[in-house]
């Protein structure tokens, strides 16, 4: 699932290489968590959502499949 978002993400952003995407995983339910540039998250998140909802949708398939439930983050860049 995290190669999923991984493939996602760098397909849409115009820095690939800053792309982190790093699976937080518990007994039932995984966390996803995605970070890109800062100039990069408005084409990550889409125009009202529409783009992250998306790979939201694609990531509860992907998981459903495997009895699982998943959780996608965007994490702010900036600490």
């Amino acid at each position: 699932m995290r190669d999923l978002i991984a493939y996602i993400t760098k397909a849409l952003v115009a820095n690939p290489d800053e792309v982190e995407v790093t699976e937080i995983e518990g007994s039932s339910t995984s966390v996803i968590e995605v970070k890109v540039a800062d100039s990069d998250l408005g084409k990550v998140i889409g125009k009202q959502g529409r783009t992250v909802r998306a790979m939201r949708t694609l990531l509860s398939a992907a998981a459903t499949r495997r009895n699982r439930r998943a959780i996608l983050e965007i994490v702010d860049g900036r600490d």
